[in-house]
């Protein structure tokens, strides 16, 4: 199924008034560094603390009664967790949640603080969807996808409509829009909105090295799959197989798919903090990481970057921070 501009701007209708319209900030600061004109989208902002609320609820309010009634379940290591949890309990149906036991303690906290059940698996050895489809099975419970929805997909584009238009409102329309990479719901449905606004500006996505399948594949032609037992501080970009939805988006209009390193994933968080006064997770500062490591062309400018995701473990931030992550 395809997913077009205008279910951006359905979801966008149905999320006003329920999600926060996180601002644009300008950085002279990280634009100097990175040697072009840098707006700021942080998500950390956004309700759970992360954007994964716009897909979560865009696609559990448009639910029947009788489905909400049954309930529904998500597999997630943290921040999709959260926004099905929260959005599940605003919209009045029971959730559950499947999550790896070594997600970050405060994302396990969070997502059973908003009224979830909590299941949790071994990613390295257990299979999270086929966990999924027994509960869903055994309760009637409707499955809520992290990523490879067209629903969710729309959810998420509705960051790219809004940074579109503040960006139009500060004269600084971007010519390049970056966003974090996992199994690609966001990048795919940013792309969609900010290309329904503005076909010129080109959207990057940024995988961490180890879960890098999707930069992989676009080079290759042909499917690629992460090494098992591969590990990245980003906890969040980690997902086990590649989007049938969101591939073919990201294949027909991204720019390019840049890949960092853990290293260059802390220090954008460090400059998130010292710069910006921002707390962002690891798999949230993946985009900013590769504007600062030079990784992605700016020289056009204005760059737009989107901060993903806030929720870090605070002993990891606290190692990051010291700079002996």
């Amino acid at each position: 199924m395809t997913v077009t501009f205008t279910d951006v701007e359905a979801a966008a209708a149905r999320l006003a008034g329920h999600a926060v319209e996180t601002p644009l900030i300008e950085s002279p600061a990280l634009s100097e560094r990175i040697g072009a004109r840098l707006l700021v989208k942080p998500e950390t902002l956004q309700r759970v603390g992360a954007f994964k609320f716009r897909g979560a609820y865009n696609r559990i309010s448009q639910l029947s009664d009788e489905e909400k009634t049954r309930g529904v379940v998500a597999f997630s290591s943290g921040n999709h967790a959260q926004g099905v949890a929260l959005a599940a309990r605003m919209l009045g149906a029971p959730a559950v949640i499947v999550m790896p036991t070594d997600a970050p303690a405060a994302k396990i906290a969070a997502t059973r603080g908003y009224g979830a059940e909590v299941i949790t698996y071994d990613r390295y050895t257990e299979d999270r969807e086929a966990i999924a489809r027994r509960i869903s099975a055994e309760r009637g419970a409707i499955t809520v996808p992290p990523y490879d929805d067209p629903d969710i997909m729309a959810g998420q584009g509705t960051l790219g409509l809004e940074l579109m238009r503040q960006a139009a409102a500060l004269g600084a329309t971007p010519t390049t829009v970056v966003t974090p990479l996992g199994g690609g719901g966001l990048v795919s449905g940013v792309a969609i909105a900010v290309q329904g606004v503005n076909p010129a500006t080109k959207v990057w996505g940024v995988e961490p090295k180890g879960f890098d399948d999707i930069a992989r594949t676009l080079q290759t032609g042909a499917p690629q799959a992460n090494e098992p037992g591969a590990r990245s501080i980003c906890d969040a970009l980690q997902p086990p197989t590649l989007g049938k939805l969101t591939v073919p988006v990201i294949r027909e209009r991204l720019a390019g798919v840049a890949v960092v390193t853990d290293a260059e994933v802390e220090e954008a968080v460090r400059a998130a903090f010292n710069t910006l006064k921002l707390v962002v997770e690891p798999g949230g500062a993946a985009g900013l990481a590769a504007l600062l490591a030079g990784k992605i062309p700016v020289a056009d400018g204005p760059v737009a970057v989107v901060l993903s995701g806030g929720n870090v473990d605070p002993a990891v931030f606290a190692r990051i921070l010291a700079g002996d992550a």
